[in-house]
């Protein structure tokens, strides 16, 4: 069966209950009452009276049903139309009328017949008649209702206008689906060019993976110094061939569960010649096995600069008289990633619990490994007051841990 053949269910179905009537009515014990016919449509009399005894099966109601409504024939595909057929069924006597013991006694014979469907057989009607039922997934089901007076004065008016006593029940469910294209993808590892041959695992590509790649959720310090341990947490970090990319630089894992990896900071950073301290983008990424990379998203890592001493030399009062006076000279920086000239530094003396002086002007000494030393110059135009400080760094917002006392005394 064609889906396009479910456009013809409705009516496939109201053919095959007057086929089963008719067949089981047709045959009837001696002291029963045999009817002529099954007519379809409205519950009227016949035109002419004493005519023939005849059932009458009018569909009054179809309705989506509600059990199936969002049922696939198959996974991941859009669901057809289920429907349930709601029926009244009315016998008429040889005078055409409904209402009478010989009408009631061919509705019982009815009724016994349709009992005795309960759940459809095919079988033994032509194929022409059923073709679109034999592939319903669902066995259809006969179930009976209740007609009540309300149902009934409904479905009677009309013309005719008499209250007729009759029969109700449902078949269900129906499929009636539209013939659109199911939307698969053709097998891996088959040569469609060549009849379906199976060329197995040398036809395949595109490894299918089980996972779609590792995800990162957060990063434990926020903020590192080189040769540091850095924990980073997500999903999917226990694959294969992962590798930390921070800034420029790629790190090798050195530990992995599901949820975390752990890398460490190479020394190597500290040359300053690829990075510099600062915030930077931090991914995982892991190798596939056709040479690409498949990268997580994207989180920041903030790289700390590293102040080792603070040495001031050079100092003078600007007053000499003066013991209290404000003092001149200069402070040499040592570290590492200490910043460039195109970085953001600066360096603040601190004392008694606030910052007093700001410098963000250096020198950087030609001939030194990069970012290993600035010097800072107190001139006559912003002298400090005379004491120990401690001296702050930054780089580009990142703050180095140490911050090493300075005393500002002219001898």
């Amino acid at each position: 069966m064609a889906l396009i053949d479910t456009g013809r269910a409705i009516g496939a179905v109201t053919r095959l209950i007057q086929s089963r009537l008719v067949e089981a009515l047709s045959v009837v014990p001696t002291d029963a009452i045999p009817i002529a016919k099954v007519s379809i449509g409205r519950p009227e009399p016949p035109a002419a009276a004493g005519a023939e005894r005849r059932l009458n099966l009018f569909l009054y109601q179809v309705e989506v049903d509600g059990h199936l409504r969002n049922l696939p024939l198959d996974e991941g595909q859009a669901p057809p139309l289920w429907l349930s057929l709601h029926y009244l069924l009315t016998a008429f006597d040889k005078d055409g009328e409904s209402d009478t013991i010989e009408a009631h006694e061919i509705m019982g014979e009815a009724a016994l017949a349709l009992q005795a469907m309960n759940f459809f057989d095919l079988s033994g009607v032509p194929a022409t008649s059923v073709d679109p039922l034999v592939d319903n997934p669902e066995l259809l089901k006969l179930s009976f209702l209740d007609a009540s007076s309300e149902l009934l004065g409904r479905v009677m008016q009309g013309s005719d206008e008499h209250y007729r006593c009759s029969l109700a029940f449902e078949v269900r469910p129906i499929l009636v689906a539209a013939p659109i294209p199911p939307a698969y993808s053709l097998l891996v590892g088959i040569d469609y060019s060549r009849n379906s041959f199976e060329i197995g695992e040398a036809g395949v590509h595109i490894p299918v993976l089980p996972s779609m790649g590792p995800r990162i959720t957060a990063i434990e310090p926020r903020a590192f110094d080189v040769g540091e341990k850095v924990t980073i947490e997500g999903v999917d970090l226990h694959l294969s061939d992962l590798s930390v990319q921070l800034g420029p630089i790629e790190f090798a894992v050195t530990s992995q569960r599901p949820d975390r990896l752990t890398f460490e900071v190479d020394p190597m950073v500290a040359d300053g010649v690829n990075v510099s301290a600062g915030s930077h983008p931090v991914v995982v990424r892991q190798r596939l096995a056709t040479g690409r990379r498949r990268t997580s998203n994207v989180l920041a890592g903030g790289v700390r600069p590293r102040l080792d001493t603070a040495v001031p030399d050079q100092l003078a009062r600007v007053n000499p008289a003066d013991t209290e006076s404000p003092i001149t000279g200069r402070v040499t920086l040592n570290g590492v990633l200490l910043g460039t000239a195109d970085d953001d530094v600066y360096a603040a003396f601190y004392r008694d619990g606030k910052v007093t002086h700001l410098v963000d002007e250096f020198e950087r000494p030609q001939g030194l490994p990069a970012q290993t030393e600035l010097r800072l110059t107190l001139t006559q135009d912003n002298p400090i007051a005379p004491g120990d400080y401690n001296l702050i760094l930054r780089v580009n917002g990142q703050q180095a841990r140490n911050a090493p006392r300075v005393r500002m005394a002219a001898p």
